[in-house]
Parts: structure tokens; sequence; C-alpha cells
């Protein structure tokens, strides 16, 4: 009996055993060679799967190289796109328009035909949101990582904060806090009439008081702790998603692990408290629901059915509007300086259109909407350099869209910059800086709209594209005023992907007082 019992137990060990190595096998080597030869059939090219690392190798050496040189020559579109995604950008080049990039063991599907894309972008329930990295979950939480209803939901629980008549609203409060970054710029240059300085931690100051004045209530010198943590955590999340994502490894004890659980814990205790006090001050009546928080705490108090948001997804949102609302206008407006510094025949147009608009007035909301020139630099500045870079899909079942079927486990990924920058949809001034392409509207300026993704499209476009927009021509419109701007000869042209696309070493610029 008790030779039989071993004997089993030998057998179902051996069978476990086999079960485990086929499912690693299969995994690591089966599964991708058919999802290979099944991709290439449906048309997508791309570098032979390579065991475990994919392309991952390639991608990640390219890409040091890339960051460890600056562009010498700026202006070029190729330079640009070599440097921010040097791998995709090569592969463009071998595979043409619809490529395959192996992160790992998974196949990346780049789409870069309009109306391909425009259906994976207008199909949000069976092109999700990809999560290939679980630590992504600890910098862009909230809304942007969620599918279907629970998307739904808290779409339609934020969408009051950005309509038209709150903007309005706003539009003091963005000016307040432009106002501390120009008297500061102001005292520098006051004495020698101009002054060189890095424009690039101002300009993250200026949208970081945004931010925490209008969707939170608080000021900058509340928030600016939970901004520098959620900037550290950008970057070790970063490097993460840049080399190969082991299942698993987030639990192992490393000093970045740790690091990264340890800026989540303090983030959320900042916030938490920022909560209390809010939620404290308007059961007291000493506050109003009328920021982006206090319209979520206020349908958490209403909701007797539990329909609203947890304390936990509130947080989620707080750290999602903290982060990407300062990232994105922050680098729309660094690129926008930068590209006015060195095109300033356009800096001229934009200052005489603002003064025109606003010579003995203060900024409004109606006049804003009138700054033609300074919305199409503005466009411009988004086409040549986006503030996210990609967009990423995953689908749970194989889906035929446009006669192509992409099996169950794809990752997709429209390459927005890469767009951005295709002759056959701009035309052969692609790689040149010029607003005028946008003097009709983006309609006009591009042979397919969906070839210009600043803010993504379909139901998932950024809820937050007016907000940048507005801070942006509010910044702009009181620097235009107050300074003109050129280059450094110190400044060194460097763009690279952190979460957005970002100044690498800063934007030296040099501010004369008018």
């Amino acid at each position: 009996m008790g030779t039989a019992i071993i004997n089993t137990l030998v057998i179902s060990c051996a069978v476990a055993v086999v079960i485990c190595a086929w499912k690693v096998v299969n995994t690591l080597w089966v599964r991708p060679k058919k999802l290979e030869k099944y991709l290439r059939k449906q048309g997508f090219k791309g570098n032979n799967y390579k065991v475990l690392f994919g392309d991952m190798k390639e991608f990640s050496m390219m890409l040091d190289m890339a960051k460890s040189k600056p562009i010498k020559q700026w202006g070029g579109g190729d330079d640009v796109l070599r440097r921010v995604l040097p791998f995709p950008h090569h592969a463009l080049q071998k595979y043409g328009k619809n490529f395959i990039i192996w992160f790992g063991w998974k196949p990346r599907v780049h789409i870069m035909e309009p109306e391909l894309i425009k259906d994976v972008l207008m199909n949000s329930n069976d092109f999700l949101k990809r999560r290939h990295n679980p630590l992504v979950k600890f910098i862009v939480p909230g809304l942007v990582s969620y599918d279907g209803d629970k998307w739904s939901k808290h779409r339609r629980l934020l969408n009051p904060a950005f309509h038209v008549h709150k903007l309005k609203n706003m539009s003091p409060d963005f000016q307040l806090s432009c106002r501390k970054m120009i008297e500061k710029w102001g005292m520098m240059v006051s004495s020698k009439g101009s002054h060189e300085l890095d424009v690039w931690p101002d300009v993250q100051a200026l949208t970081c008081d945004v931010i925490a004045r209008t969707s939170f209530g608080s000021t900058y010198e509340e928030g600016a702790q939970i901004f520098e943590l959620l900037n550290e955590q950008a970057e070790l999340v970063a490097s993460t998603i840049q080399s190969l994502y082991i299942p698993g490894m987030r639990f192992l004890p490393t000093k970045r692990n740790k690091r990264i659980k340890a800026i989540e814990k303090e983030v959320e205790l900042l916030l938490r408290r920022i909560i209390d006090n809010k939620l404290k001050a308007m059961k007291a009546r000493e506050s109003n629901d009328d920021n982006l928080l206090g319209m979520m705490l206020e349908s958490k108090i209403k909701d007797v059915d539990h329909h609203g948001m947890t304390i936990n997804e509130l947080m989620d949102e707080c750290k999602l509007f903290y982060f990407a609302g300062q990232e994105t206008t922050a680098t729309l407006l660094v690129w926008t300086m930068i590209l006015l510094s060195k095109h300033q025949e356009w800096q001229s147009r934009a200052r005489e259109e603002v003064l025109n608009v606003f010579r003995n007035k203060s900024l409004d909301f109606d006049g804003l909407n009138r700054l033609y020139v300074v919305t199409m630099i503005i466009h411009e500045v988004l086409r040549l350099y986006p503030p996210a870079v990609g967009l990423p899909r995953r689908i749970n079942r194989d889906i035929t869209v446009r006669g192509r079927t992409l099996p169950s486990g794809t990752e997709v990924h429209v390459p927005v910059i890469l767009l951005h920058y295709d002759e056959e949809n701009w035309g052969a001034d692609v790689k040149e800086f010029k607003p005028e392409r946008f003097s009709g509207g983006v309609s006009k300026a591009v042979k397919n709209q969906v070839a210009y993704l600043p803010f993504g499209w379909g139901p998932r476009i950024c809820i937050g594209q007016n907000f940048a927009m507005l801070e942006a021509k509010v910044a702009l419109s009181m620097i235009l005023k107050n300074f003109s701007f050129e280059v450094s000869p110190s400044y060194v042209h460097a763009p690279h992907t952190v979460f957005t696309l970002q100044p690498q070493y800063g934007a030296q610029l040099i501010l004369h007082k008018l």
C-alpha cells in the first residue's frame, strides 16, 4: 500500500512537471511562433521571434544609445524619431506601416493606416487599455486604466468638471498661478534686461500650481510633495517598461520595488490628508464642490446606493490628475517656448495677436478663443512634440478589422509621433515647423484627421484636452506680453520620453524684458 502511494505521488509529480514544462514551452515558444506565422499572413511584418526576449535587447540598446546622444542640428523630423522611438522608427523604415515588435514573447502590432486606427480607437469595448506591466498602475491609475462599465461610470462622474462653464471659471486661477512665475522671471531679468534660465522647472511648477488650485482647491505648496514623489515614481516605473517584464518581478524585494511601494504609501497619506480636510470643510460649509475633488466627494456623500467612487478609486483619480494633468500641459508649454525661441517670426506674430486682443485688459475666455495664431502654433507644437508618443491597446478575443484578423492576446499600438511625421498624410514639409498648416483647422491640415492624435481619438479621447489648451493659451499669452525669448547657446536639444515627451537636459532660454 505504501509503495502504491509513493508511486502515485511520483507519477503525479512527474505529470505536474511535464504540464508545467509544457506551459513554459508553449508560452515562450509554441504560441509566439504560431502568432508570428498568423500575423505575417495578415500582412504584419517584423523580425523573427527570438525566444524569451523577442526584440527587447535590441530595443533597449537602441534606446540607450539614442539617449546618450543629443540632436546636434535640430529641426529634422527623422532626428527626433530616431531619438524618441529609435527601434519603432527603424522597424517602420524596414517593414512598412504595419509592423510587429516583440516585447518578450508578446507581439505588439503597430498600425499606421488611418482607417484601421479609427476602427481600433472607436471600438473601446474590444480594444482595451493595455496592462503589460502592473507597475504602471502606480503612476497612471484611475480613468485612463479602466475599461467597460467602470470606465463609463468614472467618465460620467468626471465629465461635469470639464464643461465649458467650469473652464471659464478656472481662467482667473490659471492667471493667478502664471502671475507668480512671471513675477519671478521679472525679478531675474530686471537688473540686466535679460537673463539665461532653464524654464522647464518653472513651467512644471506653474502647471503643478494650476492643477492644485483648480482641481483640488489647494496651493502648490500643499501639493508640491505629491508632484515630486509622482515624478520620481514615473522615472522608476518608466525604467521597468523599457526592459523585459517577467510576471511576479514586482514582488521581489529589490531597491526599486521597495522605493515604488514606499512612494505609493507616502502619496496616499498626503492625498488622504487633502481629502479629509476637504470633506471637513464641505461638511462645515466652509468650502464648495466647485472643483474636481469637491465634485467627486459631493457625489460620494450623496451616493446612498454605492454607485459613486470608493475612497481608493477617488485617490486614484487624484493621482492621475496630479500627474497627467500637470505633465501634459507642462510639456506642451515648454516645447512651445523652445520652438518659438527658434522661430522668432512666429513668436512675433503670436505676441502681436495677444497684444491686439488683450492690450489694455486682462485675459478673458472669449478673447482667448479669438487667438487664432496662438492656436495654430499650439496645434503644430502638439504635432511635432505630442505629450504621449503612442496609444497602447490589447484584445482578449480574435477580432477582425478591415479584413485583418488579430488573434486574442495581441497588443495593438498606435505610434502617435510616427503618424505626426508621416509624409503621406502631412505632405513633403512634414518635418518643418509650419503652424500655417492649421490655418483652416485640423480637418484641412492633414489628409486624414486620424493621423493627428495629440489627445487620442474616439470615446476615450483625453477628458482634459480643453483644460490643457486653455491653460496653455493663458500661460503663453502672459509670457508673450512680458518677455521675448531666444534659445541659449547652452541649450541641448534632447527630446526623450518618461511618460510624456520632455526635454532631457532642460530648456535653457534667454529671456528679455519687454
